[in-house]
């Protein structure tokens, strides 16, 4: 059995932040792969939460395989997907204007709303106003997203995440589209991702019952949701920034300079 960090000891599995974690763009943190592989052969189990909407669950495990981290569906829990089930519970029937990517519109159109945007009425004719990461975003968009959103007072987000690290530096994420929607509209966005505990809990779904331990790279996301969801978290520093927090705000039970040196092996 590969001998783990004396902290690992303390926990039966882990839930890993994918984006400044395990990987920064698609290039794999130093010595993730072998993290992961170490705690596995350790008989720890492993599932990944991400704020990233821009990817579908099946995007996300074929660039797990792509750095050499072996996944399956089942081990990855993505804010789209908690979206879709959000939406599926509460808003289905109802007309949508999304701010996304392709597959976030597919996860509000499987829901069962119909999306309107390009409608010459979506700024009334939409029942609830979605944003989520995306690299398509202009005047127009914003427009539309905040008439709508103000018109219908139901404004959702995917995360608040400022930036989304990668190897060129941060770019900006979901948390800066929505504050412009947020200021035009006047409306404040209820948070389906982290800092919010719903991925944590469907992580734990799909793990099972143990002693748990919450690694990410964001005091304001990842400490924060396993905080809310009652887990220990680590933070890791090879992400876009750890984001900052409140005095009084909860901190990790340990910090590293990546998930390989928290776990205790050495990058190749």
């Amino acid at each position: 059995m590969p001998a783990l960090s004396p902290l690992l000891d303390a926990y039966d599995q882990l839930i890993l932040d994918l984006d400044g974690c395990v990987r920064v763009g698609d290039t794999a943190v130093p010595g993730s792969p072998e993290a992961i592989a170490a705690l596995r052969a350790a008989g720890k189990r492993v599932a990944f939460a991400t704020n990233n909407s821009w990817h579908s669950g099946e995007e996300q495990v074929q660039s797990l395989w792509a750095i050499g981290v072996q996944a399956s569906l089942a081990d990855v829990v993505t804010v789209g997907g908690a979206l879709q089930h959000l939406l599926a519970e509460t808003r289905t029937g109802r007309a949508a204007y999304v701010i996304g990517t392709d597959v976030l519109h597919r996860h509000v159109s499987d829901a069962g709303l119909t999306v309107v945007n390009g409608a010459p009425d979506a700024g009334v004719a939409a029942d609830v106003v979605v944003v989520g990461g995306t690299d398509r975003f202009d005047y127009a968009l914003l427009r539309d997203a905040a008439l709508a959103a103000r018109h219908c007072g139901d404004l959702v987000a995917t995360a608040r995440d400022p930036t989304l690290p990668t190897p060129d530096g941060p770019w900006p994420g979901t948390g800066s589209l929505l504050a412009a929607v947020e200021v035009a509209s006047g409306q404040t966005a209820a948070i389906v991702g982290k800092p919010e505990a719903q991925l944590m809990l469907a992580a734990l779904d799909r793990l099972g019952e143990g002693r748990t331990l919450v690694v990410g790279d964001r005091l304001d996301s990842d400490v924060a949701a396993a905080t809310a969801a009652g887990l220990d978290a680590a933070l890791v520093m090879s992400g876009a920034g750890t984001g900052e927090a409140a005095a009084d705000a909860p901190q990790p039970v340990a910090t590293a300079e990546t998930l390989a040196e928290l776990v205790g092996v050495t990058a190749s």
